[in-house]
């Protein structure tokens, strides 16, 4: 996940322009940017070693910068895009923004599973010792959690419920756990559906002691991880487990997007609030308390959904891919600032 870089120090092979220095004057400035560069001396160390001013150290090495003696590059994995990232994380006002190389044959394919990879690295360096580390259900945070291989110590905490269409993607609790397993600390998953037939059964089953205890830890979370649903067949599990009736009924309110139960509109306004109330799940004002969330999303089709969550300020970091980082560079106006957690619907 580090950049490195590499100095690339060259003498008399540097080029014509910089054949005008005479080959003393390589061989210093070539040695005088080995000292800098490499070895990380000071210009104050290296005048003293040559018998020279600190000042002309500066004017040697400024020199061997324009005639090419030196050239600075700056690496990053290949499947990383560091040029991406930057413009998408300014864009946003994101804390980070992490953007992989879409495989090529995946273009329509949401949440590459390269993603959830990228991400166990990412909560590696963002997840500290005695954090509580919330996940919500996703596909892209289950692959995340089988690719973790380093947490400090911390609680983790299962943000909603069990999606449960019977397949083997119920995987969760399982998340959940093998991200305890490998930080070493508590887990508590929620042994609950996600959605609930309504609000009575959801509100009984909040108040049962392993989920209540599980939803004792929301306020303490402190750094969450999400996923991103767009409003269409197989992108969304809210929209896979709703009638075809509730289904018009919230796209007719304009849904463009779901994260973890919660609907929201292209501008990132929440709707279909009361959806939530039959849902077991991370309430979006403890969200927003949330020092750090983190959301794995990628794909074309995906990115109007994660333009309207970005805008609605509960993310403060993303890792997508390139097919969904095109879109959101030219997704609309410039949103604010993802870092202003502010409710975009007010009080």
């Amino acid at each position: 996940m580090n950049s490195s870089e590499e100095i690339a120090v060259s003498g008399m092979s540097a080029g014509r322009s910089a054949m005008r220095m005479g080959p003393a004057e390589l061989v210093q400035a070539a040695a005088m940017a080995r000292r800098f560069y490499l070895e990380g001396k000071s210009k104050i160390q290296i005048a003293e070693e040559f018998g020279v001013s600190r000042f002309k150290v500066a004017r040697v090495l400024e020199t061997a910068l324009e005639r090419d003696l030196v050239r600075i590059e700056i690496r990053v994995p290949a499947e990383l895009d560091a040029e991406r990232s930057d413009a998408l994380r300014a864009r946003y006002g994101l804390r980070h923004a992490v953007v992989v190389e879409s495989p090529p044959e995946s273009e329509e394919t949401p949440d590459p599973e390269n993603l959830g990879e990228v991400a166990a690295d990412l909560l590696g360096e963002l997840v500290n010792e005695g954090d509580v580390l919330g996940l919500a259900w996703g596909r892209s945070t289950i692959h995340m959690a089988a690719a973790l291989d380093r947490l400090p110590p911390c609680t983790v905490v299962q943000l909603t419920g069990v999606y449960d269409a019977g397949t083997a993607e119920r995987g969760s609790v399982e998340a959940v756990r093998r991200a305890a397993q490998v930080s070493g600390g508590d887990a508590h998953p929620i042994y609950a559906p996600m959605l609930l037939p309504d609000a009575a059964t959801a509100q009984a089953l909040r108040h049962q002691t392993g989920i209540a205890r599980a939803f004792e830890y929301f306020d303490k979370v402190t750094v969450a991880c999400v996923s991103i649903g767009s409003w269409e067949p197989g992108i969304s599990t809210v929209h896979d487990m709703l009638s075809d009736e509730e289904r018009a009924h919230y796209a007719s309110l304009g849904v463009a997007a779901e994260m973890s139960a919660h609907l929201f509109d292209a501008e990132g306004r929440r709707v279909g609030r009361d959806l939530g109330e039959r849902c077991i799940t991370v309430k979006t004002d403890q969200l927003r308390r949330v020092p750090e969330v983190v959301a794995i999303a990628g794909g074309q089709r995906k990115g109007p959904a994660i333009d309207a969550v970005l805008r609605s300020g509960l993310v403060t970091s993303l890792v997508t891919d390139t097919s969904a980082a095109d879109y959101l560079m030219t997704a609309g106006p410039a949103p604010r600032s993802a870092l202003n957690r502010a409710d975009p619907d007010g009080p």
